[in-house]
């Protein structure tokens, strides 16, 4: 049973990663998986509840780092707070891109809201909570701004690839790259406000 499962869920990260949510049917899936449609529904139900799992079993032990990580912080600094949120990320990225191109598609596709919304926003609270106590003189406004341009920057860094390299300068772990995200959001989140 289980290993039909992960059969399952394996075939459809990498599919999904391939071409796209819209364009993997479950018929793709049960055939690259050599399984049953009554197996897809006993496991899952639907292609959503498939697409929750999936993200689920990757996302859950790179959030439970990620707070982990937090927890240990006694007096935490801007990069702490951003190590402790990115770096388990990255880590996961290396070991496992197959899920970074899932994830670059449901952006690309405009799913990733909803994604971010259902299995890592209680993560995120904590996180943007733990860099506003480490940044109080910016203003409410301004922190929301900074925040969203981190997000975006974060996935860009994952998902893309960099726009300007120099000749045969490979783009790096993604453990490197997040690495020097990190020095850019601290710089960035530490300017001072413009009144």
């Amino acid at each position: 049973m289980i290993e039909t499962k992960t059969k399952i869920l394996d075939t459809a990260e990498r599919l999904i990663g391939e071409r796209g949510y819209s364009a993997t049917s479950l018929r793709h899936i049960i055939s690259e998986a050599h399984v049953n449609l009554a197996a897809i529904h006993y496991h899952f139900g639907s292609k959503e509840d498939l697409l929750d799992e999936l993200i689920v079993r990757k996302a859950a032990p790179v959030n439970a780092e990620r707070l982990a990580r937090l927890d240990r912080l006694e007096s935490p600094t801007v990069e702490q707070v951003l190590e402790a949120f990115l770096l388990p990320m990255a880590e996961a990225a290396d070991r496992d891109p197959q899920f970074v191109r899932l994830m670059g598609r449901m952006l690309s596709e405009g799913l990733i809201q909803g994604i971010v919304q259902k299995h890592f926003q209680p993560v995120s609270g904590r996180f943007f909570g733990a860099l506003r106590l480490v940044l109080p003189s910016l203003s409410d406004e301004e922190f929301r701004w900074r925040a969203h341009f981190m997000a975006g920057a974060m996935a860009h860094t994952m998902c893309g690839q960099p726009l300007i390299t120099g000749p045969g300068e490979p783009s790096g772990s993604f453990y490197s790259r997040i690495e020097r995200l990190i020095v850019f959001l601290a710089g960035g989140f530490r300017m001072e406000e413009k009144k």
